[in-house]
């Protein structure tokens, strides 16, 4: 009986050794800091940090006019874009894509969606909910957020890395020379990056919607 109960106590320690040593089948999302982005889109105070990135607190309003920000995403995961309402390349081809994202976690709390404007001389709360609606954007998850120009696009060149320096000097442009970005980017309930995404590409916006479910796993 000794033997047996010995026995079966080593069977045991062999497969709870097994599952906890076990390689997951998948790799944990990358958590991006300023070194592991292409050097021009990052300032030079920031360019050798290798970890502890943070997205920096941030407010704005949204297409119904109430404040939106870091206070209101606590514990929550979001995807955010940079784009412009008078766009006609990219844009319209990312915000299609964008309601794909919205459309497979309708409803869940725990994501967002934030669409900062890139010129918020022309795109006023007024202007921004004429968009949302048009995209049937719920408000309630997606926020069109616009507001002082400076602000928006030092969020975009400091904390989401997504703001060349040249975007940056031509910021009073938006005509031919403005070039702004097709990425969305990913961050998780601890305001760290985990994901770049070329918005106008379905195949990685269905690697960004896979991507979500499993931080929404994690948490």
């Amino acid at each position: 009986m000794r033997v047996l109960i010995v026995a079966l106590i080593f069977i045991a320690g062999v497969t709870v050794a097994y599952f906890l040593t076990k390689p997951s089948d998948e790799k944990p999302l990358k958590i991006y800091n300023p070194i592991d982005v292409e050097s021009e889109m990052v300032d030079k105070d920031l360019k050798r940090k290798g970890f502890g990135h943070r997205i920096q607190e941030f407010s704005f309003t949204d297409q119904t006019g109430k404040s939106y920000g870091s206070k209101d995403l606590k514990g929550k995961i979001y995807v955010a874009e940079y784009f412009f309402t008078t766009c006609g390349t990219i844009c319209p081809v990312m915000n299609a894509e964008m309601q794909r994202v919205q459309a497979a976690f309708i409803g869940n709390e725990q994501f967002k969606i934030l669409s900062f404007t890139v010129d918020p001389e022309t795109d006023s709360v007024a202007q921004m909910k004429i968009y949302a609606d048009g995209h049937g954007a719920d408000p309630n998850q997606w926020h069109f957020l616009t507001g002082d120009k400076k602000d928006l696009y030092k969020l975009a060149r400091r904390s989401f890395f997504v703001l060349k320096p040249a975007e940056a000097a031509n910021q009073g442009d938006v005509g031919s020379d403005f070039i702004h970005t097709n990425y969305f980017v990913l961050v998780d309930t601890k305001k760290q990056i985990r994901g770049y995404y070329d918005g106008t590409n379905s195949k990685e916006v269905d690697k960004l919607i896979g991507d979500i479910h499993k931080l929404l796993e994690e948490n």
